[in-house]
């Protein structure tokens, strides 16, 4: 493997470096492509909402008000993305070549790998510890394979794996392994390589100089794959993203960290890690001071008439939360007004309880199975009296129990975080997709960022269609756990520039919904004769097609150069999957369903995966089928609008276009990979 992987990486084309690099461009010819840019975008977007004033106002089909509302609502969230990429590209940023790195500077280089195949990890652990600038290197072997240290320590490079502290606990795949690396090293600085991404002997070279910025938090360059086939049948390619869209962030200082091939400044990490630390802290003993607060008012209404000495104490337990509550409020730190309360529920608990022992016996009595002259836990009896007080604290009728209670919270509040392998997290462990997240809450923090437009490591891409999925939908999942736990709009630190680009990456993964609509849109009416519109009148036509025809002008425009049709067909293509991500996130954050974390495997699953694409095989042939049903219409006479029937028919044509890319990738299979092998090998990858 490794030598048909080094043939590979030694006769791919070479890729993209810099803009420059393709086709000069002047200062001039550079002011001159950005000034198109954004006439282009002020007309796009003018024409959009010329054209969404008019479909407001004017084209509502009340007779089929489900589908007409529904393809307007579609219609609206793609003039929301309009605007969105608009404004992500009106700062659109190339940035100059970086002055050199600052001298000194200490690195570390993490190869962070997860039960792939050791001789791939041996490629890339070679390239890295050839890399020029002075530096560590370290496999962070996720799977503790010997094989893998054994691998390490024959290249020269350093070999690291979980300590005993993640034994029993959340691992955050490999945003912990990310981690568990953090604590054990101490470069100033460190680089991100997947297992399968081979660096150039120039990358830190050509991204260190950065650093000499102390705000800057992190530099991201592109990845780029040099085992894509020809014609990109995956849509492996990310040319607009790692080109023109990090780009346009970048401008807005809001560039996304994508969890390889970029280097981060540990300082700013690990300030992040603490900041997190104690907000989460504080979070967990604002919600305790709140359920302590509950449960005393709920005591206070069961108190029994006349029981003074009780009812004064559950006042001045009161008091003391609300005292909590108010310093917390107003900035004290969380564990100085803990360990204040604590002393005082103590206090105050230890008060009445001296003073009426003999109630609290006969409380405790009346608890099936307790008996009070014998340790916590009787193995002869099986009775856990631990357990028992446990019950007591948890009867809501019990106003004793209720301030004992609550000093039992309290005095329980975890401060050391001993859920997790280690208190301070630098990375993000919120999502599956670390590196958005952490980018996110470092811009918060007031650090900037640097997205480098130059090709520095090559690596893998998913060589079949299943793989390819698998990655798309972990990235679409952890986007939107982001958008639902640490929503850009409401996270405290962020500019509105900033916001908006966050937002703009969550707003894509959304379209699956507005896709099924655009689907159905043209069903309905060629199969069905239902409009989703009044009438399609030339008016309607006016509105729309010069829109359409500048969208598409702007999208060529920022992609010049670049193949960004295939990435424009998967976005559409891709709607079951961008539903299905949508669903698993919500049931992930809202009802703690486990996401899992699937590596995406570096190697063909040979197949023909048509149980993969049957919801765009279903849409394909309903197209298909109504399109046929409209052309009868028109040929028996039966047909009285042949021009709409003539829009809807482009129409379903624009659709086949765009959902065909996902049934060639289907049945993709290599040069030299025989078709009945390829059958059968399908037919076990489904079966199984």
């Amino acid at each position: 493997m490794a030598q048909q992987r080094a043939s590979k990486f030694a006769g791919a084309a070479r890729p993209r470096q810099q803009a420059a690099d393709a086709v000069p461009v002047t200062a001039r010819r550079w002011a001159l492509r950005l000034a198109l840019v954004r006439l282009l975008i002020v007309v796009n977007l003018l024409l959009a909402t010329n054209y969404m004033v008019f479909r407001y106002l004017h084209t509502m089909n009340w007779a089929a008000w489900p589908l007409s509302i529904g393809l307007l609502v579609a219609e609206t969230y793609s003039y929301g993305g309009a605007w969105l990429f608009g404004l992500q590209m009106w700062r659109w940023r190339v940035r100059p070549a970086p002055p050199p790195p600052p001298p000194g500077a200490t690195v570390d280089v993490f190869i962070t790998c997860y039960n792939e195949p050791v001789e791939l990890v041996r490629e890339t652990t070679r390239a890295a510890v050839a890399i020029r600038y002075p530096h560590r290197t370290y496999v962070l072997d996720d799977g503790g394979s010997p094989e893998m240290a054994a691998m390490a320590a024959a290249e020269g490079a350093g070999y690291l794996v979980r300590s005993a502290d993640w034994q029993g606990r959340p691992r955050h795949a490999k945003a912990g392994n990310l981690n568990n690396a953090l604590l054990q090293t101490d470069g100033e600085f460190f680089l991100v390589l997947d297992a399968d991404q081979i660096p150039y002997p120039a990358i830190l070279d050509h991204t260190l100089g950065y650093f000499r910025d102390p705000a800057i938090a992190f530099v991201q360059t592109p990845q780029w794959f040099y085992n894509v086939p020809p014609g990109d049948p995956f849509g492996c390619r990310a040319d607009l993203f790692y080109g023109p869209i990090q780009q346009g962030k970048d401008g807005w200082n809001a560039a996304f960290f994508c969890g390889s091939n970029a280097v981060l400044r540990r300082e700013a990490l690990m300030q992040l890690g603490i900041v997190t630390y104690v907000r989460d802290v504080e979070r967990r003993v604002r919600r305790g001071f709140a359920r302590a607060d509950r449960v005393l008012r709920a005591a206070e209404r069961h108190l029994a008439s006349g029981d003074v000495r009780t009812g004064a104490a559950l006042g001045e337990l009161r008091a003391a939360v609300r005292a909590a509550r108010w310093a917390l409020a107003h900035g004290e730190p969380a564990q100085e007004v803990t360990w204040r309360f604590q002393r005082d529920a103590r206090a105050i608990a230890g008060t009445l309880v001296s003073g009426d022992l003999a109630g609290i016996r006969a409380e405790l009595a009346e608890i099936p199975g307790l008996d009070l002259a014998v340790p916590d836990v009787d193995a002869q009896r099986g009775i856990d009296n631990a357990a028992a007080f446990d019950a007591l604290a948890n009867r809501d009728a019990s106003p004793l129990a209720a301030i004992e209670s609550v000093g039992g919270l309290l005095r329980t509040l975890d401060m050391d975080r001993a859920d997790e392998a280690q208190p301070v997290m630098p990375l993000a462990t919120i999502s599956v997709t670390e590196d958005m997240a952490t980018a996110m809450r470092l811009h918060a923090l007031g650090w900037r960022s640097v997205y480098h437009d130059e090709v520095l490591a090559r690596g893998l891409a998913p060589e079949d269609l299943r793989s390819a999925l698998q990655q798309r939908l972990r990235w679409a999942q952890g986007t939107l756990q982001v958008l639902l736990r640490e929503n850009p709009l409401t996270l405290a630190g962020l500019s509105v520039g900033q916001r908006l680009m966050y937002l703009s990456t969550m707003w894509s993964y959304l379209s699956g919904f507005a896709t099924v609509l655009y689907l159905a849109a043209p069903i309905a009416y060629l199969g069905f004769g239902i409009s989703p519109v009044r009438s399609f009148e030339p008016a309607f036509f006016l509105h729309l097609i010069p829109y359409l025809i500048v969208n598409q002008a702007l999208f060529v425009t920022v992609g010049w150069g670049r193949p960004t049709m295939r990435g424009q067909q998967y976005n559409l293509a891709l709607f079951p999957l961008w539903i299905k991500a949508v669903t698993t996130a919500v049931g992930s954050v809202y009802f703690g369903r486990s996401l899992g974390f699937v590596v995406t495997p570096k190697s063909r699953q040979a197949g023909i995966h048509y149980s993969l694409v049957r919801p765009q095989i279903i849409a394909m042939a309903l197209l298909v089928m109504a399109a046929l049903a409209a052309l009868l219409r028109v040929a028996f006479g039966l047909a009285h609008s042949g021009g709409a029937i003539l829009a809807n028919l482009a129409w379903v044509g624009y659709l086949l276009l765009m959902l065909s890319v996902i049934v060639r990738a289907a049945v993709y299979t290599p040069a030299g990979t025989a078709p009945s092998e390829a059958v059968a090998n399908g037919r076990g990858a489904v079966s199984g």
